[in-house]
């Protein structure tokens, strides 16, 4: 078991869109030292959910162009998500009303956070709080998409729930958060 970690050294190798740091840290394992450097991106922390209807059956997903994707074999780089974002300054609910409103269009009334994880703990710091939320047509408050200064180009998609579970089997969705999402309504039985 590792015991007794401590920072030696930190060295910002980019702060060009968020942080990279090169950490250098030691640590005891069965009484002796050791000493390793890992990088480690701070991205800050986000949010992100799924909006359901229980009526219709059916969820609101998004669309858009993911670059980390389409350099890793994504030919098209198009990911389908759970509507997310950056928390910046906001706490996690707001900033997910914020979010739901710009990239669907629907103004929420409740939302319920449902847990929170790490997705990529091997090297990014980031917390991901995970929201659901009942939504209707009366919500709609405009088309989404986006912000238009951060050139989102986001569509909306709404989707029958159980298609959307086929679409993780199709490999249509491949996104760790959404999948999250789809299995915890199903598995809790609401939808």
């Amino acid at each position: 078991m590792i015991q007794n970690v401590k920072i030696l050294d930190t060295k910002i190798l980019s702060d060009n869109w968020y942080i990279l740091r090169k950490i250098t840290y030691e640590y005891t394992k069965k009484d002796t030292l050791h000493s390793q450097s890992r990088e480690v991106y701070d991205r800050g922390n986000g949010a992100t959910i799924l909006l359901y209807n229980k009526i219709q059956k059916t969820v609101i997903l998004t669309r858009q162009f993911r670059l980390p994707t389409f350099v890793n074999g994504n030919e098209s780089g198009m990911l389908i998500e759970a509507c997310a974002g950056l928390l910046d300054k906001d706490n996690p609910e707001d900033c997910i009303r914020r979010e739901t409103e710009e990239e669907t269009g629907y103004k929420i009334k409740e939302v319920r956070k449902i847990f929170e994880a790490y997705m990529s703990p091997g090297s990014v710091t980031e917390i991901l709080y995970f929201f659901i939320a009942e939504y209707d047509k009366l919500m709609k408050v405009n088309e989404g998409g986006g912000v238009e200064h951060e050139e989102e180009n986001i569509e909306v998609i709404e989707t029958d729930i159980n298609i959307a579970m086929q679409m993780i089997e199709t490999g249509e969705i491949k996104d760790g958060k959404t999948i999250m999402l789809l299995q915890y309504i199903k598995l809790n039985q609401i939808l």
